[in-house]
């Protein structure tokens, strides 16, 4: 079977600066496995790689639709297979690069029939919310705990989704999942996962706020102010915290700090996420350049890593 390779992470680990190296060493072209890197106009924020770097390596979902537009994981899935199929004619190795689980998982374990969205659905249960917090999430527990335990509470959109579907189907999400069929079953797929000592890992989170700023992700937000986020464009971390603060909500030192700690616990979600999935091979970047990374992992794809 042909290989896929995907290298994920949390965020700030080194996925990009290694998969720039690793791609030029297995011949691969690289295909963002981000939710947000896919919105034009929100670059700082979303860290996309650079000019540079996609000089060096050519890169697909990346700064392809306006953040009004609600890019779903259908979206993302529909494209990513068609890339698969333009490298693999090419001669040429696709290898997913990114922090969103959802998406990897959606492409290899493959994305399960589902309803349309229902709009007054979402509504009463946005209604619902606002009502009592947590009370969603408390349902979902009840209809469909498999699929609530991989949800953050405060996790809304999907957890409106979840139900959604519950309430349409009459059936768990969970359920409709085991009858999915993905990449898993038609290509030889490895799966790498980045990872730090915790300590570290922070370390280069805080680093990472603080060049943003530098790199001017203020100046990005005023002109994302003047647009209509979509809901999915809403999620992404830091924009809403610097929203709140060109409104005159908070300082900028409490901004930094706020963004600083949400990271870390998406962070923290992230490597949960992964480490749920039995599938994955741990490689630690910890003191390491990205060039020694990225041949470790060259070494372990056999045969690819003897051509």
């Amino acid at each position: 079977m042909k290989p896929i390779i995907f290298l994920v992470g949390p965020t700030a680990v080194g996925k990009t600066e290694t998969s720039i190296h690793l791609a030029k060493l297995i011949d691969a072209e690289i295909i963002s496995c981000d939710s947000m890197q896919v919105y034009k106009g929100m670059d700082i924020g979303t860290q996309k790689p650079t000019a540079a770097q996609r000089r060096v390596a050519p890169h697909y979902i990346v700064d392809i639709v306006s953040p009004s537009y609600n890019f779903s994981a259908a979206n993302f899935r529909k494209r990513a297979i068609g890339y698969i199929k333009r490298i693999h004619k090419e001669g040429r190795t696709p290898l997913f690069v990114g922090g969103t689980a959802l998406y990897m998982k959606i492409l290899i374990d493959g994305l399960f029939p589902s309803p349309a969205a229902d709009k007054a659905l979402r509504k009463n249960l946005l209604k619902e919310e606002a009502g009592k917090k947590g009370a969603l999430y408390n349902k979902l527990l009840k209809v469909d705990p498999q699929t609530a335990k991989i949800l953050h509470p405060n996790d809304t959109r999907r957890i409106i989704r979840a139900l959604e579907v519950y309430i349409k189907t009459n059936r768990p999400m969970s359920e409709l999942k085991k009858k999915t069929k993905g990449l898993k079953d038609s290509y030889d797929i490895k799966i790498f996962c980045l990872n730090r000592n915790r300590e570290n890992l922070y370390k280069k989170i805080e680093k990472r706020v603080d060049s943003m700023f530098k790199q001017g992700l203020l100046a990005e937000c005023k002109q994302l102010k003047k647009k209509r986020l979509s809901i999915t464009a809403k999620q992404a971390l830091g924009y809403k915290e610097v929203f709140d603060y060109l409104n005159s909500k908070t300082t900028l030192q409490e901004t930094k700090e706020l963004i600083k700690k949400k990271t870390r616990n998406f962070a923290k979600r992230q490597l949960s996420w992964f480490r749920n999935d039995k599938r994955i091979i741990w490689i630690d970047a910890d003191r390491r350049r990205p060039e020694s990374v990225a041949k470790e992992i060259t070494g372990l794809l056999c045969p690819l890593g003897s051509q």
